[in-house]
């Protein structure tokens, strides 16, 4: 921040370029608020437009779960880049009374001094008193947050206890309750109407537009966080990559297309565990390209064509052993190949070695392969060599050879370095949950809901790699966030995590 009386002490070319900063910097913020006004046009138009009538059923129910929670994100986004929030074009519906019958606790705040700066004693005139429901799993709550006031006759001055910061101001719920809906809704994959008919049997109506505003709130509120996962990630020296396919709602033509979740993690033997996704809207590299940035490691992928570009800006490729083994498996378990059984017998040994060393330390673990495996890894490849003479080209068995003696400087590069992985199932086993959670998607409602899902589970597989709890990790997270100086976010982070 350049202060009034440091004007005066700049040259004429340092103030050019003072202003040309400023006007640059200026422009780039007025091209982001077009650019989030026009997408919340967008939405109203897709929540309030008869096309949306095409959907039905289901479908519907998680196209307008999705509509809210964008339209609260782009909201919270435009707040945050405007001088002053802007007000709420809506008007805000009333909030109905929690039901009485509830279990509840108070919390009373009064001021730590109540003696006036006069000197007369202060005397209680009244309390503020705010409700907000909390949930612990299956189990609603009430707590009744009491703020005395307190005045002093003598000079007129009022003194409360002042309001705790919440990621939701003047809302109900609190941080329990919002963490209990990201996990059933990102880790329980149970999608918000869904949700809204399980609270109404525990006797609470919370609709699915007041959820999926805060679904949209969260997102925002988390995003810094994720930022920081993925910053860290990309300081260590060897990734996982993998992507897997998730149908993305086309509103206009009343159709799926095809997306895809890319998942990057730190390597099998490194001490931080962390998985970050990036949801985008095809398969192309380009999205890989744009995700890691400058970082240059060590990528353990599968051969598929978009990590190529990767590969050649520097990168050290690090093949799929499990790949390789599962085109011999395939011959054997379709048509009994001899020679594929004879493959899998010899890829056998090296995951021998692979489970004896994998608690080794680093110094230990290259030492057995060296010793043990790398003679393996040698039979097998003059083993692969010699068949390859005698199978036709262009059959099945071929094509299984042909892969693996192809990419076999990359297949094998873990035998020269104790932190590389034989195989990259340590990322395709953080997939999973998402090929479970897409039967209950049907699919995403739309890019940014697709980044917000990636951005959530980041979080919670994160948690979970980590041995957390994902609903008291994020539960502690969002009740701290609020307050937490930016410096300090990598302290919430999963692999630094420490309960408040």
């Amino acid at each position: 921040m350049i202060h009034e009386a440091q004007l005066d002490d700049l040259t004429p070319a340092q103030l050019r370029e003072l202003t040309g900063r400023l006007l640059t910097e200026v422009r780039h913020k007025q091209a982001t608020i077009d650019k989030l006004t026009h997408e919340n046009a967008v939405l109203k138009r897709m929540k309030f437009a008869a096309s949306s009538e095409v959907f039905q059923g289901d479908q519907r129910s998680l196209l307008e779960d999705t509509v809210d929670e964008d339209l609260e994100a782009v909201q919270g986004e435009l707040q945050q880049l405007a001088t002053k929030p802007a007000s709420p074009e809506r008007q805000t519906p009333k909030r109905q009374a929690l039901p009485a019958e509830l279990p509840g606790c108070e919390f009373r705040h009064e001021p730590d001094n109540t003696l006036c700066a006069c000197g007369c004693q202060m005397k209680r005139i009244g309390e503020d008193v705010a409700e907000k429901l909390d949930y612990e799993p299956g189990v609603f709550t009430v707590e009744r947050h009491i703020r005395g006031k307190w005045a002093c006759a003598k000079c007129e001055r009022l003194v409360q206890a002042p309001v705790e910061a919440h990621v939701i101001d003047k809302g109900i719920p609190t941080a329990g309750l919002l963490a209990q809906v990201l996990v059933a809704k990102y880790a329980d994959h149970q999608p918000l109407y869904r949700q809204e008919g399980i609270y109404a049997r525990s006797g609470v109506q919370l609709p699915r537009s007041t959820l999926a505003a805060w679904v949209g709130a969260c997102g925002v509120q988390l995003q810094p966080l994720v930022d920081a996962l993925k910053a860290e990630m990309l300081r260590h020296r060897v990734l996982h990559a993998d992507e897997t396919p998730v149908a993305m709602l086309d509103p206009g033509a009343g159709k799926t297309h095809r997306a895809y979740l890319w998942s990057y993690c730190t390597g099998q033997f490194e001490h931080s565990r962390i998985v970050v996704y990036d949801f985008a809207e095809s398969r192309a590299g380009k999205h890989a390209m744009e995700f890691v940035g400058d970082w240059r490691g060590a990528l353990v992928c599968d051969d598929y064509s978009g990590y190529k570009a990767l590969l050649a800006k520097g990168m050290t490729e690090v093949g799929c052993m499990a790949h390789a083994r599962r085109k011999f498996y395939e011959l054997w378990a379709n048509h009994r190949s001899q020679i594929a059984e004879q493959a899998l017998s010899h890829f056998g040994k090296l995951y021998e070695v692979e489970r004896e060393v994998q608690a080794s330390a680093p110094e230990q673990r290259l030492q057995t392969r060296q010793s043990q495996a790398k003679p393996v890894a040698d039979a097998l490849h003059l083993w692969l060599t010699l068949h390859r003479q005698k199978v036709p080209d262009g059959s099945a068995t071929a094509k299984a050879i042909d892969y693996s003696l192809k990419r076999w400087a990359a297949l094998t590069r873990y035998l020269d370095d104790a932190m590389l992985p034989i195989d990259n199932n340590w990322v395709e086993n953080r997939i999973r949950p998402v090929a479970l959670g897409r039967s209950n998607w049907l699919f995403a409602g739309s890019l940014r809901a697709g980044k917000r899902a990636a951005a959530v589970m980041s979080l919670i597989q994160s948690a979970k790699l980590n041995g957390l709890e994902p609903w008291a990790y994020l539960k502690d997270v969002l009740t701290r966030l609020p307050t937490q100086r930016a410096g300090d976010i990598g302290e919430l982070l999963p692999h630094h995590w420490v309960p408040a």
